[in-house]
């Protein structure tokens, strides 16, 4: 009978560590470090899973451990020993903060308000998702925002983390936060590179726009001002919302995400993540407006440049990827957070002088949202305000609004 070979935990630390998750992997499964690499084992993320775009190993990980072709099988003993290390590393990635959702308390809420959890179920599945009330809600319309988490967190991590809640207490609009199904991810991505995942009327995107559009039948929700924001994983989940149902939502937020059409694969998922997208088939079938063209959806881009985990390039390819883009005129502005995070504003205007792209690439600033709260997980609270620059945005660009 072969023996099992001998793994080289040292070996697999370090490759972790450095981000080289596939070799890692490799080796855990046995393989020799002059072996042939897996396909794709060049193209490593960082070993930091929890707000980072879907886990390269999420597929095998699943509840349903669906298999993924030309993947191999990593040993069920040996998925907890990944989970430790990825977490364990997460820890020290730049510009984030790693605190469990269990050793939070919930936050109170003010008198009047709610935040309710609700299951919305359709043909393309079940998903649960909580959403806020704000006091001041009297039935009048409201702007609704649909804010997707990052991997392993929460609805209510992610409200901590990004103060959202609390912005719609103050302005009042109504906030929902989509949960990913641990029987899909067992680290709650969002799965942004899978083909079923990125076309209108199927997978995640039916179930988030049936999600939306549920709150729109039983909240008096203003149609023109319905909007979508999310980070990492989230975030390429909005831009595919964005790019499948530009007629439903006014406009969308992407903080540390990727372009749609980046991916639809694992090997394409990581090469984006480490070195930006290459369009691929879905690239080009966003949908149609009633004139027949594909309509810019207004996006404004949230990234740090010394993201490790999401190359910044991405955030330059979801400006480049928005129809229309090359006709605008780009104007740079300079800044500084009160926290210290110098930097620069890209605004890209049209002959109307109206700005349908906005991009902040913050200058030594990680993968974390930008100006949250410790409260959350994988946040830059010294960075400016990633969910007031949203908002604020989201404001200026009401569907119908004249131009």
């Amino acid at each position: 009978m072969a023996r099992a070979p001998k793994i080289d935990m040292a070996e697999v630390t370090r490759l972790t560590r450095e981000g080289r998750l596939q070799e890692a992997m490799a080796l855990l499964r046995g393989a020799t470090r002059d072996a042939p690499a897996a396909p794709g084992s060049d193209r490593g993320r960082t070993g930091s899973a929890p707000d980072s775009d879907r886990d390269p190993t999420a597929e095998e990980d699943s509840a349903e451990h669906r298999r993924i072709p030309g993947m191999p099988e990593i040993p069920p003993a040996l998925h907890g020993l990944l989970d430790r290390m990825k977490q364990g590393i997460g820890a020290h990635l730049p510009g984030q903060v790693a605190r469990s959702p269990s050793q939070r308390k919930p936050a109170a809420l003010p008198d009047g308000a709610r935040f309710e959890e609700h299951l919305y179920a359709d043909a393309a599945g079940t998903l649960v998702y909580k959403l806020y009330v704000p006091s001041g809600y009297r039935k009048q319309p409201l702007p609704l925002v649909v804010m997707l988490h990052g991997c392993n967190q929460s609805p209510d991590d992610f409200a901590a983390g990004t103060r959202m809640n609390s912005l719609a207490e103050q302005e009042l609009f109504l906030v929902a936060y989509p949960a990913q199904s641990l029987s899909t991810s067992a680290t709650k991505c969002w799965s942004w590179f899978n083909p079923e995942d990125q076309q209108r009327g199927r997978g995640e995107p039916a179930l988030i726009a049936g999600i939306t559009r549920e709150i729109m039948r039983h909240f008096t929700v203003d149609p023109d001002r319905v909007y979508i924001a999310g980070l990492s994983a989230g975030a390429a989940a909005a831009a595919i919302m964005g790019a499948t149902y530009p007629d439903l939502y006014a406009a969308i937020g992407m903080h540390s995400g990727l372009a749609y059409g980046a991916a639809d694969d694992m090997a394409s998922a990581l090469a984006a993540m480490r070195q930006g997208g290459t369009p691929t088939t879905f690239a080009d079938q966003r949908h149609h407006g009633p004139d027949g063209r594909v309509p810019l959806v207004p996006t404004i881009v949230f990234h740090g440049d010394s993201d490790i985990t999401v190359n910044p390039v991405n955030a330059d390819q979801v400006i480049a990827a928005s129809p229309g883009a090359t006709q605008l005129r780009e104007t740079r502005i300079p800044g500084e957070s009160a926290g210290g995070i110098r930097y620069t504003r890209r605004l890209y205007t049209d002959e109307n002088g109206r700005a349908p792209l906005e991009q902040w690439i913050l200058h030594g600033a990680g993968h974390a949202w930008s100006g949250g709260s410790p409260d959350g997980s994988y946040t830059e609270p010294r960075g400016p305000d990633a969910s007031r620059e949203m908002l604020r945005f989201f404001m200026q660009h009401a569907r119908n609004a004249a131009t």
